[in-house]
């Protein structure tokens, strides 16, 4: 969540009405301006205030054509009118809501099942605000784990706990080890690998480790770690060390898609060396903002201490979570949706989104101007870069031509080690359909012979050029 500042000592703002927001009197309205930074004095008709905000939201970007957030943009008008009925249903009020608790119980059985859980009925987890919380839950669960086994020596003993990653890790994991004290040890990218290597993660383990974190979908190229052999090389240092290191899978979008088009590939509870798995709801689960999924093999991998039984609000409740109070809609609308699509149904979305995006890269790459870094063919995300041979443009370039027709396609540089490289990320989401791709590449192709005319890219800050929003 963003910081705002205070206006301080500025000379106050006014809201400008329009003299038709007025209900009767055209100019009665006009009276006295609402100021922008304090409580209006008196009230206002409710059809001129949600004017007024309605009139302003409108200068925000269009979503549906935002292609650079993971977050689900559209759901059937169905889902809607049930989140709305549940918009004013507390979540931690399980006493008073007690079959909204219930659908959150078989949502969090449902993950389990499909996440292969040895036992689905001992699996333990809950609905959170996202995947940064769910995160948050999971390193909390990994170091308090790693102190009850290291009681003897932390705290106090001059022991730091520290949690391996690639450096590819979305910024909730960086947020994770600044508030809860951890010391983030992370694999760089080198070369054509833009995410974790495993044998370099398990050759930063030590007897402080309180475990890795693999990522099921990189949000910076969309590729897979490969969890799998990472729990090998983990295997191995296991072996030879002794030391017994868990993985948690932050599969905020993969968590979604790999279920359903990779069945095949092993990353989820069949690994016993993975503890535990996030997700993102309202990612490719396909719900609205914000919902998140914590999952735990069992209850072995939660510690009990951290779980809060309570009976402010009417009945015994465990709950762990960041949070309190947060409303049910969401929730709500994630049961909708497993129930509206089932298997078979998600599937069908996740494959269709898939295609989407591989059919998108295949004709960026065909423009001849770039070259692709990845094809959509794990998450349905791709980034791609300018070819070698071109030189009046660069992605930052590329990416503001298409903001002023309404796209947003990020450009970025990649961390540690790849820094030299800069990309374009395109992100496919169910909603942007193959006729939104093509009127994408119909705008990217008409501003093509522009940009190859620059003399050469343009000018920007340093902050500009290396600004990325996961």
């Amino acid at each position: 969540m963003a910081l705002h500042e205070g206006q301080g000592d500025k000379e106050p703002e006014k809201l400008h009405l329009n003299p038709f927001f007025g209900e009767a009197n055209p100019v009665g309205g006009m009276a006295s301006a609402p100021p922008k930074h304090r409580l209006p004095q008196s009230p206002m008709a409710p059809s001129t205030a949600y004017q007024l905000v309605h009139d302003e939201l409108m200068l925000d970007g269009n979503s549906r054509l935002n292609l650079a957030t993971f977050v689900t943009t559209w759901m059937e008008p169905q889902a809607g009118i049930l989140m709305a009925e549940c918009r004013d249903k507390n979540m931690i009020d399980k006493d008073e809501y007690p079959r909204t608790a219930e659908l959150e119980r078989r949502c969090v059985a449902m993950l389990a099942d499909l996440w292969n859980a040895p036992d689905p009925g001992a699996a333990v987890g809950c609905s959170t605000t996202g995947s940064s919380e769910a995160c948050m839950l999971a390193g909390m669960a990994l170091k308090r784990r790693w102190a009850k086994r290291n009681a003897h020596r932390y705290p106090g003993a001059g022991a730091r706990p520290n949690l391996v990653m690639g450096v590819n890790v979305q910024v909730c994991w960086e947020k994770f080890c600044n508030f809860w004290e951890v010391e983030a040890r992370q694999v760089p990218m080198e070369g054509a690998r833009f995410h974790l290597d495993p044998q370099a993660a398990a050759e930063l383990c030590d007897e402080n480790t309180i475990g890795v974190v693999g990522i099921l979908g990189s949000t910076f190229d969309g590729s897979y770690e490969p969890i799998a052999d990472l729990c090998d090389a983990l295997d191995a240092l296991q072996e030879r060390t002794g030391l017994d290191v868990p993985v948690h899978v932050d599969g905020a979008s993969g968590a979604m898609v790999a279920p359903f088009l990779d069945e095949d590939l092993v990353w989820d509870f069949r690994l016993p060396r993975v503890s535990s798995i996030n997700t993102s709801g309202h990612k490719y689960g396909l719900v609205y903002p914000g919902v998140g999924w914590a999952l735990w093999r069992s209850a072995l991998e939660l510690p009990e201490e951290l779980v809060f039984r309570v009976n402010y609000l009417g009945g015994d409740m465990p709950t762990f979570a960041l949070n309190f109070s947060r409303p049910g809609a969401q929730v709500v609308a994630q049961y909708y949706t497993f129930l509206r699509l089932g298997r078979e149904g998600y599937r069908a979305v996740q494959q269709s989104t898939r295609d989407v995006a591989r059919g998108l890269a295949e004709r960026i790459e065909a423009l001849g101007d770039f070259q692709l870094l990845t094809r959509g063919d794990e998450l349905p995300v791709f980034a791609f870069t300018t070819a070698d041979d071109v030189s009046a443009f660069d992605v930052f370039d590329v990416s503001r031509r298409l903001r002023e027709r309404g796209w947003l396609v990020p450009a970025y540089t990649f961390p540690e080690n790849r820094q030299d490289l800069s990309a374009l990320r395109i992100v496919c989401r169910n909603g942007f359909s193959a006729d939104l791709a093509a009127l994408l590449m119909e705008d990217l192709g008409s501003l093509l012979p522009e940009l190859r005319r620059q003399s050469g890219p343009l000018e920007r800050s340093k902050s500009e050029a290396t600004a990325f929003h996961h």
